[in-house]
């Protein structure tokens, strides 16, 4: 009850901020006008939104009403609002500015998936509630060569094709792969610094707590990097490595994980992405032996008009050992989503989509069965 308490306390905080950053700022910002001088630094700060709803429907009709194996479309035939999310920041881009950014979010599915322990999850049960703070850091251009930019706090990991989703960034296809729920993190807490050395390349390193924890689940801390490689115009490289301790109470048995993404543009209406990943846990399922996950997915989009766009999505992971599904199996689904924007600020979306997996793990009706087909309809808004 009393962390309950305490998270209740922090995430009415954060609303209060984002009240005065809203509200207050504008009204500073008016009574600096009669006296000329150096722009304040609250007139950098900026305000955006974003909010998705959905209907999932199970053309299985799974008893337990719920979609296996899904990230955050996991409840069937049911309405949500998946979340709504509202973002303060300061961006800093010379050297020797400072900022800030935080994301607060609500909803009935993806703050109760991305929540980090410690922070909106409780560290005994495990139990996450409908709302979260998925980032929350403070940066700073450090004065190094072309500038070295150091990120202090909570902020979402840079694994990955697919994002958590914002104002800033949303998928092509309305579920998440699953390499985005089960192969990588959400999130990290702890230092970043990040350096471009040209147009074309560019390095990430970060010190952190470890998968998804804001208070450290054991003793030891998790390193990881990142190198972005933009040969030409229209072709991006990205590879990602982590490794440390993440299982509670464990220093002793590390977790590496390495990625490889890819996203090529050919023309300006076609866009397709190539995601590989590998990882292993050592001391699973027991001490002296090592548990390991491979996967690999595919993305197609073209955009047919300015409004209208379809993406195409195919992918395989591999769980030999169950340690990230909790079931030995091989997992597969291919999925379609056709897209249309209503305006600059709304987009409409369904999805198709059908996993299969190597053991009975998705439900029909009340029996065991080796595959599902779900559809989806949703509505973002961005602002």
């Amino acid at each position: 009850m009393n962390a309950i308490t305490a998270a209740a306390r922090s995430f009415a905080l954060v609303l209060m901020t984002v009240a005065w950053a809203c509200f207050c700022t504008p009204m500073l910002a008016k009574a600096q006008q009669a006296a000329p001088s150096p722009e304040a630094w609250y007139k950098a700060v900026t305000v955006n939104a974003f909010a998705e709803a959905s209907y999932s429907y199970n053309f299985n009709r799974p008893g337990s009403d719920l979609d296996a194996l899904r990230v955050f479309d996991y409840n069937n035939g049911k309405p949500a609002l998946d979340v709504a999310e509202i973002v303060v920041q300061r961006p800093v881009s010379k050297s020797g500015e400072f900022g800030f950014r935080f994301d607060a979010t609500a909803g009935e599915s993806v703050p109760r998936v991305t929540a980090s322990y410690g922070l909106f999850r409780d560290r005994s049960t495990g139990e996450a509630h409908n709302y979260d703070l998925h980032q929350i850091f403070v940066s700073w251009i450090a004065p190094l060569g072309k500038g070295l930019r150091l990120d202090a706090g909570k902020f979402v990991t840079p694994f990955g094709y697919e994002v958590i989703e914002g104002y800033d960034g949303y998928n092509d296809n309305q579920t998440r792969s699953l390499l985005f729920g089960y192969a990588i993190p959400f999130t990290h807490t702890g230092l970043r610094a990040s350096y471009a050395f040209s147009e074309k390349f560019s390095a990430t390193a970060m010190a952190v707590q470890g998968w998804d924890d804001w208070h450290d689940n054991n003793g030891a801390k998790s390193a990881g990097m990142q190198l972005a490689f933009t040969p030409t115009k229209g072709f991006s490289v990205y590879v990602t490595a982590m490794g440390g301790p993440e299982r509670t109470d464990d220093n002793r048995d590390n977790r590496y994980n390495y990625e490889a993404v890819s996203v090529f543009k050919p023309t300006d209406r076609l866009t397709l992405g190539l995601d590989v990943v590998t990882g292993n846990e050592e001391g699973f399922p027991i001490r002296g032996m090592s548990a390991r996950w491979s996967g690999v997915a595919g993305y197609l989009r073209y955009n047919f008009t300015e409004r209208f766009a379809m993406a195409f999505r195919a992918e395989l992971f591999d769980d030999a050992e169950g340690a990230r599904t909790g079931t030995p199996q091989t997992l597969k689904e291919v999925t379609l989503t056709p897209e249309f924007k209503l305006g600059k600020h709304f987009v409409v979306r369904g999805d198709l989509r059908h996993d299969w997996s190597s053991a009975d793990v998705f439900q029909n009706r009340a029996a065991p069965v080796s595959g599902q087909t779900t559809a989806i309809v949703a509505v973002l808004f961005i602002y």
